[in-house]
């Protein structure tokens, strides 16, 4: 869906307002539009929080997606395979390039998951996609660690007029 309006605030309540029986509805719509990236044998894997956004937030959005999206496909999701080595507050009022530079070594694959990318298709899930700097970061880091193919899908888009 596209970041505004209604779609804004459905992500928002998400994320923020504790509104996680969102999840499985949302992987549903996520399964119908990713639905050529669900090949069996893919390894669903959510955008890392770091512990202290975990922490305060209770929960991460993207795994809640990763597993709603894993049990409607019968594909393995593995929620802890990438890590944020360093928290890197927020990405609200950067711009693209601040994005990037501010992730740039802060996704890992976690040591003990490190085999199980080796030769794996790889989907990464985000809920909202602006800059494609945090799905990069973590594209990189499951590419570094021999995964085979990486693809992304986010439940919301940025979109900008004009």
């Amino acid at each position: 869906m596209i970041y505004r309006g209604s779609g804004r605030r459905l992500v928002l309540g998400f994320k923020h307002g504790d509104r996680t029986e969102l999840a499985r509805p949302a992987a549903r719509w996520m399964a119908r539009a990713g639905r050529d990236l669900l090949a069996p044998g893919t390894l669903i894997v959510p955008v890392p929080l770091h512990w202290r956004r975990l922490f305060r937030r209770r929960y991460n959005q993207s795994a809640l997606l990763a597993r709603a999206l894993a049990a409607q496909t019968k594909l393995e999701a593995c929620p802890d395979i990438l890590r944020r080595t360093r928290h890197t507050g927020t990405q609200e009022g950067r711009g693209r390039d601040q994005r990037f530079q501010n992730l740039d070594g802060a996704i890992a694959v976690h040591p003990r998951h490190r085999e199980r990318l080796r030769d794996c298709k790889v989907l990464l899930i985000d809920d909202v996609l602006t800059s494609g700097a945090t799905l990069a970061a973590c594209a990189d880091a499951c590419l570094a660690a021999g995964a085979a193919d990486v693809d992304v899908l986010a439940l919301a888009r940025v979109v900008k007029d004009g």
